[in-house]
């Protein structure tokens, strides 16, 4: 098999992890109470709806309108990302922004940066935002962690703004570690969340330098 057909099968698994993870997140939206879309995220500043409304940013915009949000955001992304988030999460209904994401499950969108294996991290990471904030129980499949955890790398650990030293991330329940020193034990999507930026609830992660990474 040459690289260019072994390029092509991964980003064709790599899609349909993604389709399924938009698909079962856009049915645990589906099945929210009114209150906790109006719950606070792991997402600062986002509430549930406002998460919502950015997963599916992506593939409703056009690159024209992105453009346009950019230029009147001065070309900074994240305040782009946090004005459209706020204002689409007040402009559709719960049910529409279920119905945006539901659609666009296999839509071939990707970050400026990272292809599939981003677009990916991007629904996994933010359906995390909603989960693990509002207490439930969700497990993500271990093939799609197993894809993340594998591109955590020390650019992307910079971009999110997250200090590894002297700590070594392990998971408990997949065979995967990451770092050197002290280590900080947790489940693997927890891990993988600390890794994109968050800090998590007390009580999920285990081990002396834990403290650095929650929020009590």
């Amino acid at each position: 098999m040459n690289s260019t057909t072994s390029r092509t099968d991964d980003n064709a698994r790599i899609r349909a992890l993604i389709g399924a993870e938009r698909q079962e997140l856009a049915d645990l939206l589906d099945g929210l109470r009114a209150d906790q879309w109006d719950e606070p995220s792991l997402c600062a500043g986002w509430r549930v709806r406002e998460v919502a409304a950015h997963m599916s940013m992506g593939f409703r915009l056009s690159l024209p309108a992105t453009l346009v949000e950019l230029a009147r955001a001065r070309g900074n992304l994240h305040r782009m990302t946090d004005r459209v988030a706020r204002r689409d999460a007040a402009a559709h209904s719960t049910a529409g922004l279920v119905t945006f994401l539901r659609e666009g499950a296999h839509h071939p969108w990707t970050p400026p940066v990272g292809g599939f294996a981003a677009a990916l991290g991007h629904d996994v990471v933010h359906g995390l935002d909603i989960t693990v904030a509002l207490g439930l129980d969700r497990r993500v499949p271990g093939d799609r962690l197993r894809v993340l955890l594998d591109t955590v790398r020390p650019s992307g650990l910079r971009f999110f703004g997250v200090d590894l030293a002297g700590v070594r991330l392990c998971a408990e329940d997949m065979d995967w570690s990451y770092g050197s020193g002290s280590p900080v034990y947790g489940a693997a999507q927890d891990l993988l969340l600390l890794a994109f930026g968050r800090r998590l609830p007390g009580g999920r992660l285990r081990g002396g330098p834990s403290s650095r990474f929650t929020t009590a």
